[in-house]
């Protein structure tokens, strides 16, 4: 089996001024294109304001005058973790700032597909509604929002993602992303906009003497829902996002949390008190996750809005059963796509510059991760294509840096109209509808245009790090300052490092994870380190005895024992 090939750099450090003491937080930070201390700070006080939103005010109005006549207000969310953390925000919000007829409709990602469908706008108006507030979707549902429009449902949306070419005829839309907004952070998840429409309400309400600062709703209590679903989405962690993160972590980490996320930190094994952006991302968004990609996400809503913690582990608990399913799903179709890779002709030897693959009976809940899978093992924008209903394939698409996907998709249906039935997302993501007759036309459109879009060198598989670290600062003291210096996530990553090592002892761990005994080539400190999912066909190595690895620092904390330990990205052999 041939090894995996990748290119390891190191991120440039821009010369400027000093932003931090600490000489190795000074160039992590510099490396992050942060130019000044003030772009460090995430105290409250430095959040962008909620009226620099386009819109917001149009909003605000029309939710003042529902809660003056106690309309029937309906909340349409989406079936991701930022969907229902964004519906369990408003419902929250506005139960805290007086709003009586409140309810949500997440749609089934099976049956209504994505956001306000003509199927849920139906729904909405069958149930009488005064008023609909879309959360992180509505700017794609022309045809749903005409439908509400036509029997006179006010509509507000409230979304993050990029608009179309048409925007829907509702009364207000509020999202950074439109194209005359001059919101300074485009990078807002829907949960963060559908908090900002929260702080604006409040303060009209506050200014209309509704109540006064002290009986006022604080809205701390929300700061929970906002780091989890700003982490879970993926969005860039700009200083404003970073702010929303830091704090929502510092409130979990003091037990100021509902008993819905306690509950799923609970059942992932997690220390609340030392909680990480990780934490959220890859352990508590999975499971809630889970519900939408297999079930209904109102499951995920009905945990996140529970009140009662015994209840709460219950359904958390139901949610870890499921997404214990799903990994066990995303293994089976993880190797069907390996087998259809390996059938292509020449595929190793000859890499397309974009991967579309499509198995009838593969879980539509599960297309998302199965392509971020494939995208990570080949570095290339990878789409995962399931039957969906007679005659229309369901695609689910992931990228890498420096390729947008969903503008790769616009280029594929400008130039073929016929084939796309819709699509929709972001930079990196984004999900699709195709028609059956042209997978063989558009697996050869979107290779084509990919290849177009970049040069060959984007193709290569780059670990980007932050430079060797001296022996002195292998230590948990340095673990312990890049945790403080965090959040990290995406446009912001946590730090990783480079550096040769000599492997004393190496052995399997749960038959899926090599264990190391390391120290650094030149001298230091005997290190553990751990690499996860190995390639069994390539590790153990006896016959290995000095690497190059690429890897993260991490606290292993075990009986009362705390001790450093390098988590393994990436191994280079280097006899």
């Amino acid at each position: 089996m041939k090894r995996e090939q990748k290119l390891i750099k190191r991120r440039p450090i821009p010369i400027g001024d000093k932003i931090c003491e600490h000489p190795l937080l000074d160039r992590i930070y510099r490396a992050r294109h942060v130019n000044t201390s003030v772009e460090l700070d995430r105290s409250f006080g430095k959040l962008l304001p909620p009226n620099l939103l386009s819109e917001i005010g149009q909003g605000v109005a029309l939710l003042i005058d529902a809660l003056d006549k106690q309309s029937n207000i309906i909340i349409v969310g989406d079936f991701d973790a930022d969907g229902a953390t964004s519906t369990a925000l408003m419902m929250d919000a506005l139960s805290q700032l007086g709003f009586k007829n409140l309810s949500y409709l997440i749609p089934n990602r099976f049956d209504q597909g994505y956001g306000l469908s003509l199927d849920v706008a139906e729904m909405a108006v069958a149930s009488q509604a005064g008023l609909v507030i879309t959360v992180d979707n509505g700017i794609s549902s022309l045809e749903g929002v005409a439908f509400l429009k036509q029997h006179n449902v006010k509509v507000l949306i409230t979304d993050h993602h990029l608009p179309g070419e048409n925007l829907p005829i509702a009364d207000c839309i509020i999202n950074p992303n439109l194209h005359d907004s001059t919101f300074p952070s485009k990078a807002l998840a829907g949960v963060g906009v559908a908090f900002y429409l929260m702080l604006a309400v409040r303060a009209k309400l506050r200014e209309l003497k509704k109540f006064d600062q002290q009986s006022q709703p604080h809205f701390l209590d929300l700061l929970d829902l906002v780091a989890l679903g700003t982490i879970a989405d993926v969005v860039p962690l700009d200083q404003n996002n970073r702010i929303l993160a830091f704090q929502g972590l510092g409130q979990i980490k003091k037990g100021h949390c509902r008993p819905g996320i306690q509950a799923l930190i609970e059942v992932a094994h997690r220390n609340r008190e030392k909680l990480t952006a990780g934490d959220l991302g890859f352990a508590i968004a999975p499971r809630l996750n889970a519900a939408g990609r297999l079930d209904n996400m109102s499951a995920g809503v009905e945990l996140l809005l529970c009140k009662e913690m015994e209840k709460a582990r219950a359904l958390a608990y139901d949610l870890d059963a499921l997404n214990q399913a799903r990994r066990e799903i995303e293994s089976g179709m993880k190797e069907e796509a390996l087998r259809l890779c390996q059938n292509m002709p020449n595929f190793e030897q000859d890499l397309p510059y974009a991967i579309a693959l499509y198995q009838a009976d593969w879980h539509q809940g599960v297309l998302g991760i199965l392509a971020s899978r494939i995208k990570d093992k080949y570095h290339r924008p990878t789409i995962a294509f399931a039957d969906d209903k007679e005659g229309i394939l369901r695609g689910s698409a992931r990228s890498i840096e420096g390729i947008h996907i969903r503008d790769i998709l616009e280029r594929v249906n400008s130039l073929y109209p016929d084939m796309l039935v819709k699509f929709g997302g972001h930079a990196m993501a984004a999900g699709l509808s195709l028609k059956t007759e042209y997978l063989s036309d558009f697996q050869k459109a979107f290779n084509q245009v990919v290849k177009d879009w970049v040069k060959d060198d984007s193709m290569q598989g780059i670990i980007w790090t932050d430079g060797e670290l001296t022996p002195d600062l292998l230590s948990i003291s340095t673990a312990e300052l890049i945790n403080q210096a965090g959040p990290w996530g995406q446009a912001f990553p946590e730090p990783i490092f480079e550096g040769e090592f000599k492997i004393l002892q190496q052995r399997l761990l749960k038959d899926a994870h090599l264990k190391l005994l390391i120290e650094p080539k030149n001298g230091g400190p005997l290190l553990d380190a751990i690499a996860f999912n190995i390639d069994r066909s390539l590790y153990p190595d006896l016959s290995l005895k000095e690497v190059r690895l690429v890897y993260k620092l991490n606290i292993n904390e075990f009986r009362g024992q705390r001790n450093l330990q390098l988590l393994v990205e990436h191994i280079e052999p280097l006899n």
